[in-house]
């Protein structure tokens, strides 16, 4: 349920507009939703500052929609991730106020927050275009948590003229997530340039030896500039979720 609503509710209480038998039945789903194939938390928006967010990968088009239905009945944008395109079709028509992204293959349902909760702006850096689907999922989960997200994408070391062209935006950011495979090594060179925090996202993209993203991954753990946290391979989600916690201010 959505702190805000929570507020609202006692709220209304205190002013006697509403009564406690009232507000109780607003709050039975607490802490949680049983369904039959799944506990819906509820609760973690309150807990977090942060709704559960559905991994679409696994589920059928029908737990999807199920629960994205249970968890937006508590107020605030919710989304899925790794959503197919084939599976969006049949998610979207089942989920009012749903829509899909097909570039992070989200669905989002509700309106994006304002984006004032940070205390300034979270970059979001990939070396390529084919690691956009993971920076996008990382950039949209940083949004959904109130931030304001600066772009930088297809700035890979290939040609680092480019990354430079933007260092005044990198700069002046709170926090960078930079995404890339093959070798890994743009966050490296990032942190090397720039006193941000470094959240390394490695990507599955690239040929044979690239194995899958494990190439990019162990480059970015044996990063040689410091401030680099690295995350799972094509963790964008978690990339975002870590960088809206730091970047958060000290009143939300």
């Amino acid at each position: 349920m959505d702190p805000q609503r929570v507020r609202a509710l006692l709220e209304e209480v205190r002013a006697g507009r509403a009564t406690v038998d009232e507000t109780m039945v607003a709050l039975r789903d607490l802490p949680f939703r049983a369904l039959e194939f799944a506990h819906v938390d509820t609760h973690r928006h309150l807990r977090t500052g942060f709704p559960e967010v559905v991994l679409g990968e696994g589920k059928t088009p029908e737990q999807i929609a199920a629960i994205l239905n249970e968890l937006a009945r508590g107020g605030g944008p919710v989304f899925a991730t790794r959503v197919s395109p084939e599976a969006a079709k049949l998610v979207v028509p089942a989920v009012a106020g749903a829509r899909y992204l097909a570039m992070p293959r989200a669905v989002v349902v509700g309106e994006m927050p304002a984006a004032d909760r940070g205390r300034g702006a979270i970059a979001v850096v990939s070396a390529g275009t084919s690691d956009l689907p993971v920076a996008e999922e990382a950039a949209l989960t940083a949004e959904l948590a109130g931030n304001r997200v600066e772009r930088i994408y297809d700035v890979g070391v290939a040609g680092l003229h480019r990354l430079l062209a933007h260092r005044e935006r990198i700069a002046g950011a709170e926090i960078v997530v930079v995404v890339a495979g093959m070798e890994g090594a743009l966050p490296s060179v990032v942190a090397g340039l720039f006193a941000r925090p470094v959240i390394a996202v490695p990507t599955s993209v690239g040929y044979g030896a690239s194995l899958g993203g494990i190439a990019a991954l162990l480059g970015m753990l044996n990063s040689c500039a410091s401030g680099v946290a690295v995350m799972n391979i094509d963790n964008g989600f978690g990339a975002g979720r870590m960088a809206a916690m730091l970047n958060r201010a000290a009143t939300t």
